[in-house]
């Protein structure tokens, strides 16, 4: 062997008696602790079978959110009006009460009639209802649904007769209020 062989080999030599001596190991210590050797395949295979079972709940959770709260919408929707309607149960105990009411006793009717609408009213009032009057007003499409024009001596485009009032619920047009507009004097 050349020289240069001789010297590589020795090197390499010291540096493994070098890092024996640093691990403080000999070779009766190395026998006895027996190296535990992990297959790399097993242990990625292990690892993709843990996350794919992850993934697995994490879509159930996921499937299980959506139908919650596709029952939940369902339910928002049926049961959105609840209140209104609880409400307007009053509205039609005093109609029932009107009609009940003895032949050729119409001021009892026509009392009932106005407490009925009263009632109307509050309930209206209490879930943000408002009417909407457009005699006198300037026509507007928006809130105002035109059945005809007339003449009159009201300036043109201006409501002249209200036939049915139109409502807004919080601030949104539910319906227009259904009128007849004027086309300026004859």
């Amino acid at each position: 062997m050349s020289n240069k062989q001789d010297e590589t080999i020795n090197t390499d030599l010291e540096t493994d008696v070098s890092k024996q001596d640093e691990v403080g190991m000999d070779d009766e210590q190395q026998l006895e602790e027996p190296a535990v050797e992990v297959d790399p395949l097993q242990a990625a295979l292990d690892e993709v079978t843990a996350l794919n079972d992850k993934l697995l709940r994490q879509h159930a959770d996921m499937e299980n959110l959506r139908k919650r709260t596709q029952r939940e919408v369902a339910d928002a929707r049926k049961f959105a009006v609840e209140k209104f309607a609880t409400s307007l149960l009053d509205v039609v105990d005093n109609l029932e009460r009107a009609v009940e009411t003895e032949v050729g006793n119409e001021q009892a009717v026509r009392e009932g009639v106005s407490l009925t609408l009263e009632a109307w009213h509050k309930i209206a009032a209490k879930f943000e209802m408002e009417r909407v009057d457009a005699v006198g007003q300037i026509f507007d499409p928006h809130f105002h649904e035109a059945l005809s024009k007339m003449p009159s001596d009201e300036p043109e485009n201006t409501v002249i007769a209200q036939h049915v009032a139109g409502y807004t619920l919080h601030g949104r047009l539910i319906r227009p209020a259904k009128v007849l507009v004027s086309s300026g004097p004859a």
